[in-house]
Order: structure tokens, then C-alpha cells, then sequence
């Protein structure tokens, strides 16, 4: 990538090796079917997804993995307490979830990632 930030994620991905560029363009298509009403942006530069003024997702290309980003550090660990088959040889940290480049995102986790998300929002909102 370049030192300067991508304007969009077209950009972004434009930057990428093939493999790495599929993939996260699949990622991105997954994440618009799950929240369609998303708008895309470029936050720290990196891919997002902003929905009400709030980022409900992001991804990046790393050298050896894919990251998946909830912008929450208490998404992943919600969704592994409740659903753990959805992370199944997975591994991650607190803000961020490492994706292999050689397996697609499935659509439930990406679904349950933002649903607990937008959870943790409306949430916070309520106070």
C-alpha cells in the first residue's frame, strides 16, 4: 500500500495482491447483504462501514492473515461466549479478529459479528 491513506475502498483494495483483493471483496459484499444501509469509508486506513453515524465494521490486509474489525472491544468475545462454533480455528484480540486468506468469511459469522455490534450500540445509546 501506499503511504498516503486509499480515498475509498476500491482504493484499498485496488493496492492489494489478488487473493487478498478477492477476498476482502467478498468480505465487503457479505457485509453490505447483512447491513445493505452501510456507508463505506476509509477510517485509520482501513476499509469501514458506517451505519447511523457509528462504525459497525472494518477489514484490512495483513502479510499472512485477513483482519475483521467490530469496532467494539467486546463484539468477538460475545459472539465466541455464545456462539463459539462461529469461531472455530479462528483467533483473535480484543479489537480484532484474524482471518485466514484461504477460507471465505461465512455469512453467519459476519451477520452475528454486526448483529452483536449493533447491539452493543443500541446499548450504549440507552445508557
Amino acid at each position: 500500500m501506499p503511504n498516503s491513506a486509499p480515498a475509498d475502498i476500491d482504493e484499498y483494495l485496488a493496492g492489494l495482491d489478488p487473493a487478498k483483493r478477492a477476498a476482502l471483496q467478498a468480505l465487503r459484499e457479505t457485509i453490505h447483504d447483512v447491513v445493505p444501509d452501510a456507508d463505506e469509508t476509509i477510517s485509520y486506513g482501513m476499509p469501514g462501514f458506517r451505519l447511523g453515524g457509528e462504525m459497525v465494521a472494518g477489514f484490512s490486509a495483513a502479510s499472512r492473515h485477513l483482519g475483521y474489525y467490530p469496532h467494539s472491544g467486546r463484539v468477538i468475545d460475545s459472539v465466541a461466549a455464545a456462539t463459539p462454533e462461529l469461531l472455530a480455528g479462528l483467533t483473535w484480540s480484543k479489537g480484532a479478529l484474524r482471518l485466514p486468506l484461504d477460507r471465505p468469511v461465512p455469512r453467519a459469522l459476519v451477520q452475528a459479528l454486526i448483529a452483536e455490534r449493533l447491539a452493543d450500540i443500541a446499548e450504549r445509546r440507552e445508557g
